[in-house]
């Protein structure tokens, strides 16, 4: 029996539905693990998480089944022993499982027991969960494998540990979340080796996935609860850590141990990592977006810059009569200091237009919100014609505060293919925007300078879409806006229990009933990064058509 063991932890980017790519990448990272005994993959590796119902199709599951014989047969070459995630059907059930593969051959399939059905999570329509599992046996060492959730409750771990399990390797595809990294290490994979003495090797995904992002973050922590060992986050990584056997069991030597991106770092890479791998998983060749001088369209610009690189991000600036000189100033000072392509498109024509066209049936009505929604929408069309005619992904750049009361124009700055700030409220932006000035992310590829205009920090937000307009005319200040929305959407708080946090009742009551309305708006949204525990679509689901009022 050897009394050391090298374990890889594999942190890589998946893309769904790529199995070959995704295999080519367990190969690459085996190479990289020469001299390890084993190297472990994340959940689902071999096929990508989250694969939704694209699980359910019969050809997936079988050509990930050859892709898994495959890269078996490529186990019995010189290099470790690999613990890959996949998908398999056993007497007729789908499962989310995993294999060990040594010498040639699947020496070893576990199924996942716990299946999540919460939030993000509906694996419970998808899979058929497995027994409780037992160890697999490398190299003479008892080593389970719980896979992501079952490490969430007790049960599944204390199995595997009564079953002779002398440590745990948990394979993981956990998306970000605000505050999720002391929730997996303090909440859950500490308990779980405290509660049983063993130690835990947790192995997460890197990269974006449609409205997730999964920040990486690996560690292991032994069986008194110290960390031993945490990986980067937001970045793929093949870590060796080295495990000794001693009279108490098996434990992790000491090994790199990162510092994690702390708040709002974390948020801005999230958002910088997710449009990176949706824009090119997506092949466009870039992204257009509408430049306003305001500070949403200022942080987005940002975000694409250090996520694409400026040559591949087009700022277009469309002023009407109502656009300012500080606008216009303010959008020109930021396409230049992101060093991006910026073009001027003034949108006055196609209002006139468009007044010319409705005046008849217009006749006798005064001036509303309707025409002042026809700019937005002209705009939306205007870029959406750029990113037909020359392939761009139009970014929507609206945040979770207006979209959370409607302050939005369905069909006009809705419009587009992604949108990075869906799930940051008002005040996030201004913080990210900050942040960005006095930092560059490690991930990020834009400039090691300040990129968004002061003024465009401290001037009061307004869409421009009247003469003297502010976003203060029709809402309250974001500084409390946006903590009566955290209540309202975070916490499901009703309007009495605002009320006795110190909210004005007439406020609180005008911000439910506008949450409630634009509840269809929010479904004809495009998608954007899930930041916090409840983003419009995965996590917070509401019906469009209800008469329930909280107070």
């Amino acid at each position: 029996m050897p009394d050391t063991l090298k374990i890889a932890l594999a942190q890589l980017n998946q893309s769904v539905g790529d199995i070959s790519g995704n295999a080519q990448g367990v190969l690459d990272a085996r190479e990289k693990a020469k001299g390890s005994d084993l190297i472990v993959f994340p959940e689902l590796h071999l096929i990508g998480y989250p694969p939704e119902d694209l699980i359910l199709k019969p050809s997936l599951i079988e050509r990930a089944a050859h892709q898994l014989q495959q890269l078996a047969q490529a186990s019995a070459s010189d290099g470790p022993a690999m613990l890959v995630g996949s998908a398999f059907v056993l007497d007729g059930a789908l499962h989310n499982g995993v294999a060990l593969l040594d010498q040639g051959k699947i020496a070893a399939v576990r199924l996942k027991h716990e299946l999540p059905n919460y939030g993000t999570f509906d694996e419970m329509r998808l899979f058929q969960p497995g027994p409780l599992p037992e160890p697999v046996i490398l190299r003479g060492t008892m080593i389970g494998v719980p896979i992501c959730e079952d490490i969430w409750r007790p049960e599944v771990c204390r199995h595997l540990a009564d079953f002779g399990a002398e440590m745990f390797v948990c394979i993981n595809g956990s998306p970000y979340e605000i505050n999720k990294d002391a929730l997996r290490i303090e909440g859950v994979a500490k308990r779980r080796a405290v509660d049983t003495g063993l130690p835990l090797a947790y192995l997460n995904r890197v990269g974006g996935q449609d409205e997730l992002v999964f920040d990486g973050a690996s560690f292991v922590v032994n069986g008194d609860g110290t960390l031993a060992v945490q990986l980067r986050d937001w970045e793929e990584q093949v870590v060796q850590t080295g495990w000794t056997k001693t009279a108490q069991g098996w434990r992790c030597d000491r090994g790199q141990v990162e510092t994690l991106a702390t708040h709002p770092e974390d948020i801005y890479c999230a958002m910088v990592l997710s449009l990176r791998d949706y824009v090119n998983r997506n092949k466009f060749p870039g992204v257009v977006l509408g430049l306003s001088g305001g500070i949403d369209s200022a942080a987005c610009a940002a975000i694409a810059v250090d996520a694409l690189g400026a040559e591949r991000v087009w700022g277009v600036m469309m002023p009407s009569r109502f656009t300012s000189a500080e606008s216009l100033e303010d959008a020109a000072a930021c396409a230049a200091a992101l060093g991006i392509r910026h073009t001027i498109m003034p949108i006055g024509a196609a209002v006139d237009g468009f007044d010319a066209m409705l005046g008849e049936s217009f006749e006798g009505q005064a001036r509303d919100i309707t025409e002042e929604n026809l700019q937005s929408r002209i705009r939306g069309a205007a870029l959406m014609a750029l990113s037909n005619k020359f392939g761009p992904m139009l970014m929507t750049t609206g945040n979770k505060s207006e979209m959370s009361v409607g302050y939005a124009t369905i069909y006009g700055d809705m419009a587009g293919g992604y949108n990075p700030l869906k799930d940051a409220y008002k005040m996030t932006v201004f913080a990210i925007a900050g942040w960005r000035n006095r930092h560059r992310p490690r991930i990020g590829l834009g400039p090691e300078r300040p990129v968004i205009p002061e003024r465009i920090l401290s001037k009061p937000p307004t869409a421009e879409l009247r003469d003297n307009q502010r976003d203060s005319d029709s809402l309250p200040p974001y500084e409390v806006l946006d903590p009566i929305l955290l209540g309202l959407v975070e916490h499901d708080k009703s309007v009495e229990q605002l009320v006795n946090e110190g909210f004005e009742r007439g406020t609180v009551q005008r911000i439910e009933r506008l949450l409630h309305l634009a509840e269809y708006k929010r479904r004809q949204a495009p998608p954007g990064v899930k930041l916090t525990a409840r983003n419009f679509g995965r996590d917070r689901r509401y019906p469009i058509t209800h008469a329930f009022r909280s107070g």
